[in-house]
């Protein structure tokens, strides 16, 4: 189905407490996005220079991937002050204008918020350096005495989640615990000092303007580090009942129950959403109105394009949603992923017993550059844009990731000498790290740096590019862009109730549910047509022929 580009149309910034439950949200990876002082990265004003494209676009809310001032030793989420912009990335006074600008065209701002850990660049971690041993400076932080006769070996076995020991030790010869790269030290959050600042960071956002915050490894603050410390392997076999020393704690919810005061406190009330990487028994805990309020859900993201995995999906998440009271989150790529367009190109992903992936889907083929196994990247944009289709017909929050309304493919060919994740360094032929799914966006066919900037990018955009250019899509009625756009706008216009209602469609391959104010959503995820159901076409994810519905394509119908 062709559908013109529609004009932006600005919408009114509702007071409604629940804006957030049905809502579109765009994630902006700050410094590939929009580069406005040619110094190869995104930048605060690139995004305010870019608030009509995503007022054209049609989404209800951005959530900015860190902006703070930081050493990227993991792409912002290594946190020097949580309360200024990075100066590479603007001010301030940037960010008022950027929240300004985006409320003015009728969308919010969600913040993220990285309360795992600092940089070892922040002031309080300095200053625990500086303290020495047994300072209130070293109390805001993890640190323990090494073992061994001279304590040179870590306190434990213990794996960071990006490789190598989970421990570093520092000149006076005490170690300190970093889960993630050794430039994120964990914070101690049974220091009262570092729950007050946390408070006072969530304030200074909230009166800025901010609308919401985004909370990083939400399941990960709380930690029972009662000596002796288990072993990895004693670890291990302990179980995830919100007692585990480590992950997902019941007492984790203390803390979240003291930001929701302070959510409340507002209005509308400040929303928040959680990255928990928990049991989906769990994910009900982060997502009440006591707690976060809402948190993602992840399983499309390790999803084939297989219609009784995504059927199984949407059943568990909305159940899960209605045993919270809150509602559900759809996400097929963000900054942490292998972009969907190209997970669908690629053979299915290998699974375990438990059916979930054995490996990263896509990191063979990375490790490749990718070479192996082969792409047919034709096949990924057409089932990515039936997924999408599929994803905004359903009830719940939608998120989407920069450039994915573009089509565009990960980025396999960056160099290894231009790589920036800690992923790839500390895993070294394991794991080829997120770099290729954060290179900075195409706007134009021609230029510098794709219309990115003036000058180069800060990660190489390869020489396709330029065919998924923004210039090159706006105004094709048969672009990915001009779908997008189509398809969000359609959905303010129908969307009702969170409810679906499943349909029959007298074959396996083809999924189909029925939603309030009268329109039906089908896939067919096979690749053999099916017959087209009656009713009005009003949007379509690839051409049709006549009355039949192609393989891998969505359709949205108006029930005759």
């Amino acid at each position: 189905m062709t559908t013109a580009a529609p004009s932006v149309q600005t919408r009114e910034l509702s007071d409604a407490p629940d804006w957030w439950r049905q809502a579109v949200v765009y994630q902006v990876y700050p410094r590939s996005f929009a580069d406005t002082d040619g110094d190869g990265l995104g930048d605060i004003r690139g995004i305010t220079s870019r608030v009509p494209y995503l007022a054209e676009l049609g989404v209800d809310a951005v959530w900015l991937s860190p902006f703070y001032p930081s050493d990227l030793a993991d792409g912002g989420y290594d946190v020097a002050d949580y309360r200024d912009v990075d100066p590479k990335l603007g001010t301030l006074a940037d960010m008022d204008e950027l929240i300004a600008q985006l409320h003015a065209h009728g969308i919010r701002i969600v913040v993220d918020i990285v309360p795992n850990h600092t940089s070892d660049k922040h002031v309080w971690f300095q200053e625990a350096l500086a303290a020495g041993r047994g300072s209130a400076a070293r109390e805001r932080y993890i640190f323990r005495e090494g073992t061994g006769v001279d304590g040179s070996e870590p306190p434990t076995d213990w794996e960071s989640l990006f490789g190598g020991s989970a421990w570093e030790r520092v000149d006076d010869g005490q170690w300190y615990l970093h889960n993630f790269d050794v430039s994120q030290p964990d914070l101690n959050w049974d220091n009262r000092e570092v729950r007050d600042d946390f408070l006072t960071t969530l304030r200074f956002w909230s009166d800025r303007g901010v609308d919401g915050f985004r909370i990083d490894v939400a399941h990960m603050l709380t930690k029972d580090l009662t000596e002796p410390l288990p072993s990895r392997a004693e670890l291990a076999a302990l179980p995830f009942d919100g007692t585990h020393p480590l992950v997902d704690r019941d007492d984790v919810h203390e803390v979240y129950a003291e930001w929701r005061a302070v959510f409340n406190s507002y209005d509308p009330p400040r929303t928040a959403v959680a990255e928990a990487w928990v049991h989906p028994s769990r994910v009900p805990l982060y997502a009440s109105a006591e707690s976060l309020g809402q948190a993602f859900n992840f399983d499309l993201l390790e999803a084939d394009f297989d219609p009784a995995q995504f059927r199984r999906i949407v059943a568990d998440n909305l159940a899960l949603a209605a045993e919270s009271g809150s509602s559900t989150t759809w996400v097929l790529s963000n900054h942490d992923v292998v972009r969907h367009a190209t997970r669908y190109g690629l053979p299915d992903a290998e699974r375990g017993a438990d059916g979930r992936p054995t490996l990263k889907h896509g990191n063979e083929w990375l490790l490749s550059g990718g070479q192996s196994p082969t792409l047919d990247a034709a096949r990924g944009e057409r089932r990515a844009r039936a997924a999408a289709t599929f994803v905004l017909g359903l009830p719940g929050s939608a998120y989407l990731y920069q450039g994915e309304e573009l089509g565009l493919h990960e980025v396999a060919e960056i160099p290894d000498a231009e790589r920036q994740d800690p992923t790839f360094f500390r895993s070294p032929g394991i794991d080829q790290g997120r770099d290729g799914c954060r290179v900075p966006l195409p706007w134009t066919h021609d230029g510098p740096a794709f219309g990115f900037g003036s000058a180069g990018a800060h990660l190489p955009q390869p020489e396709w590019f330029g065919a998924y250019a923004v210039d090159v899509q706006d105004g094709d009625p048969a672009s990915t862009l001009s779908l997008y756009r189509r398809a969000l706008e359609l959905r303010h216009d129908l969307q009702t109730d969170e409810q679906l209602q499943w349909v029959d469609a007298g074959r396996d391959d083809v999924v189909a549910f029925e939603r309030p104010n009268g329109w039906t959503v089908v896939t067919n995820f096979g690749t053999d047509p099916a017959e087209l159901p009656v009713g009005e076409v009003l949007l379509s994810s690839a051409p049709l022929d006549g009355d039949a519905l192609p393989g891998e394509t969505t359709v949205w119908l108006r029930r005759a």
